[in-house]
């Protein structure tokens, strides 16, 4: 038991140039300050949950517009789309609040099966 646990905890390289790769979730304030661009690079999936929450949630409730930037994400899943709606909660109902943007073909093509284009702005 006691091998097993020295094992769990044993610091790896590998480990930490992974969990440095995984922070790909970027936030800039737009020059007036009435919008935050969130930029995602790699894999928009739950790996990424954390740090995106951690991004709009640093903006008041209801205070700022955001896009959301996808032009370097390759791929994208429900768990993201389900922080995409948590977002949407977080600045406002109003539809053109979230705009996401720069999104690959696939990925897009997600957003148009899941009928996100009611709910967000897509560009």
């Amino acid at each position: 038991m006691a091998t097993f646990f020295r094992w769990i905890h044993r610091p790896s390289s590998k480990l930490n140039v992974d969990c440095e790769a995984n922070m790909s979730v970027t936030t800039s304030k737009s020059s007036d300050g009435t919008s935050v661009t969130i930029k995602i690079s790699g894999r928009f999936d739950f790996s990424k949950h954390q740090d995106f929450i951690n991004a709009y949630k640093a903006y008041p409730k209801g205070e700022m517009g955001f896009v959301v930037d996808l032009a370097e994400a390759e791929y994208m899943d429900s768990s993201a789309m389900g922080m995409l709606l948590q977002l949407r909660e977080h600045s406002s109902k109003v539809k053109d609040s979230v705009v996401l943007a720069n999104g690959n073909d696939a990925i897009n093509e997600i957003l148009k099966i899941a009928n996100f284009g009611k709910l967000f702005l897509i560009k």
